[in-house]
């Protein structure tokens, strides 16, 4: 069984819907072992704590604004858990660069747009889908990609498209895309999860 560390700065709804893919069966070979956010009031921490998992506040304010610590820190976390994958489930923040290189092609990240369009530093929440709108785009959706040193910039591993109506405010689009994530993230960490199991190079493959 390989274990799994979601990382959430909020409401947590990418977090459920891993964990219910769990329970249901339908993400197998995995067990949901560790939540970790930066937000000591997130629902990913309440979450965690009603369903009997490890839910831990990591931040670098807690770590005394100490980037070396809070990599430490993290780092130790991840190895006392025997973390095998790493999932980004609305994660606000960069990982330690050293967390990266440890666990590269094994960390994965929901992003809700078509990447390479809409991705980067401030591309986050309603902030995309007010872009997308303001584009004029007729198609968007969420991509699960790997974890690279930048935001959003990691190998794609799956899209799911969907239609943007003229209609369409920021908050009725991002509520479409959420339930695409809901779908594709738990994908992302099979297709990952399958490949470690087989001993298959899950990068450049």
């Amino acid at each position: 069984m390989l274990h799994l560390a979601v990382f959430a700065s909020g409401h947590g709804s990418n977090l459920e819907a891993i964990y219910n893919s769990i329970e249901n069966g339908l993400l197998k070979g995995v067990e949901l072992t560790l939540v970790i956010s930066n937000n000591s009031t997130s629902g990913a921490i309440a979450f965690a704590k009603a369903k009997h998992i490890s839910g831990i506040h990591l931040s670098l304010l807690k770590c005394n604004n100490d980037p070396k610590g809070l990599e430490d820190e993290t780092l130790r976390i991840l190895e006392n858990a025997k973390i095998d994958i790493i999932a980004l489930a609305g994660y606000m923040k960069k990982l330690p660069a050293e967390v990266i290189t440890k666990y590269r092609g094994r960390i994965v990240n929901v992003h809700p747009a078509l990447l390479p369009e809409f991705g980067g530093e401030g591309m986050y929440g309603l902030n995309v889908h007010k872009a997308v709108i303001a584009a004029q785009k007729k198609h968007s959706g969420a991509s699960v990609h790997f974890v690279e040193g930048e935001y959003d910039t990691g190998k794609i591993i799956l899209q799911e498209f969907c239609s943007v109506f003229e209609t369409d405010t920021p908050e009725l689009l991002a509520e479409r895309i959420k339930k695409i994530e809901h779908r594709i993230l738990p994908l992302g960490i099979q297709i990952i999860a399958d490949k470690i199991s087989n001993k298959v190079p899950v990068i450049n493959t």
